[in-house]
């Protein structure tokens, strides 16, 4: 097709399926989502060059393509083989790519964080039996076992004060603010995500929060 200018791309946000590319058309108008390994290409559906791969239109006529890699090494996991440029799924968590014998991986389920809040303060994950990512659900639980957690926070532990290492050395600090008391009124937690500590390794800290004792007069004004 010929190229028309100004550029006219679809206004939608463009949704590609995961661990493919967004690359530009054959006029460098609009981002597509690349072709890939075996699939029909032409120049307005362009091959994903990320993963070393081209349009070959030697085998189909009428402009169309079928994307091949270029020549590289191929890839052995757990004794299957896979060419280079070839995207795979070894479990339904992962989307992989053998690239010239590195496999490169991307997870397929969210690795989010919640922390407890006064609508849901005690969040778990949990696995359905139909469903292939974890769920958060929300669950009540006992105030003696929130108490305990929390106070988890304040006990002194020798075994846990190590040397500083290379690790923590190099470690880029990332603390999260502390999330609002789980309870409005009386003992609560509150809840962090940092991962200051000498593994560099993101860990959820609680504490004891209390906004007001429970026989405290709400005031009209403030």
């Amino acid at each position: 097709q010929a190229c028309t200018y100004p550029c006219q791309c679809p206004s939608q946000p463009l949704q590609c399926p995961a661990g493919t590319s967004q690359v530009l058309d054959a006029c460098g108008c609009c981002k597509v989502c690349a072709r890939q390994l075996g699939e029909l290409c032409s120049l307005q559906k362009p091959c994903d060059h990320h993963k070393g791969l081209y349009c070959d239109f030697s085998k189909i006529h009428r402009g169309s393509g079928i994307c091949l890699a270029h020549e590289g090494a191929t890839c052995d996991l757990l004794g299957k083989i896979y060419h280079n440029g070839e995207s795979f799924q070894p479990t339904c968590k992962l989307q992989c790519i053998c690239m010239d014998g590195a496999i490169g991986c991307i997870p397929l389920c969210s690795d989010d964080l919640r922390l407890p809040s006064p609508e849901c303060p005690n969040p778990r994950r949990v696995k359905f039996r139909n469903k292939c990512c974890e769920e958060w659900i929300c669950e009540e639980g006992g105030e003696e076992n929130r108490f305990e957690t929390a106070m988890a926070v304040f006990r002194e532990d020798p075994a846990r004060k190590p040397e500083l290492n290379n690790l923590q050395e190099n470690c880029l600090v990332q603390t999260t603010e502390w999330s609002a008391c789980s309870k409005s009124c009386g003992m609560g937690i509150s809840a962090r995500v940092t991962n200051d500590n000498p593994q560099c390794r993101l860990e959820k800290e609680t504490r004891l929060c209390m906004v007001r004792p429970c026989d405290f007069p709400m005031e009209k004004t403030k």
